[in-house]
């Protein structure tokens, strides 16, 4: 399974709203324009309309982009039974264990697990759940996840990405000047909310954003 990171665009639905965007118009706008993965995170939405999100971005995103759905194992769990293109979830250290996590998903499934320390990307590492990636974060302080941990800053995430094999994914406040720097220290891609979801034009920037990232020395982590 080829999975790339580069570009990886978490969705906030209701930011998209407030700026004038539906969901799937906007991903889909971000998936041609060069985003590579897409997490639907949809943290207080009903578990149905949670699985309508899910679907619909199913049905639109072209096939070589990864569609990932955010803690709601039981959410992809009913988007795959309808045969929906879904291919894995992301949980954070609070959720289900991810032995737990990848008994119930499936050993074709993706699994990413958010990390802010050390040991966590050692657990990470040793689990025999056969982690896929990590989100290492929270690169800065964002209003899209008011209980991130503290913010690592570059630094932060360099030590933290080198401490690992796992490939890594920066999380938490990304915006497009981080990225050169982000590649340097060594990160599989880059995780992005507001810089896309609150856009005006999500398709342009996307292709801005691709630009920074594909300018930089290395190449998208696949495996």
């Amino acid at each position: 399974m080829s999975l790339d990171l580069s570009l990886y665009l978490v969705t906030d639905s209701r930011l998209a709203a407030r700026c004038g965007h539906d969901l799937a118009d906007l991903v889909l706008a971000a998936a041609e324009s060069g985003v590579t993965a897409v997490q639907v995170r949809e943290k207080d939405a009903p578990s149905r309309a949670f699985l309508d999100a899910v679907l619909r971005l199913a049905e639109v995103l072209p096939e070589h982009v990864t569609l990932i759905v955010n803690d709601r194992i039981d959410v992809f769990l009913a988007a795959r039974s309808t045969g929906a293109r879904v291919s894995g979830v992301h949980v954070g250290q609070l959720d289900l264990p991810v032995v737990a996590v990848r008994g119930m998903i499936g050993a074709d499934a993706i699994l990413g697990l958010s990390a802010s320390t050390e040991e966590q990307l050692r657990s990470a590492e040793s689990s025999p759940a056969h982690v896929d990636y990590v989100g290492i974060g929270a690169l800065h302080s964002t209003p899209t996840k008011p209980d991130a941990p503290p913010p690592l800053g570059h630094g932060g995430f360099a030590r933290l990405a080198a401490a690992t094999s796992l490939p890594a994914v920066a999380i938490g406040g990304v915006k497009h000047a981080d990225l050169p720097q982000l590649r340097a220290a060594g990160a599989a891609g880059a995780a992005i909310v507001s810089a896309i979801c609150a856009a005006a034009d999500p398709g342009a920037v996307t292709h801005e954003l691709r630009t920074t990232w594909e300018a930089g020395a290395s190449v998208g982590t696949q495996f």
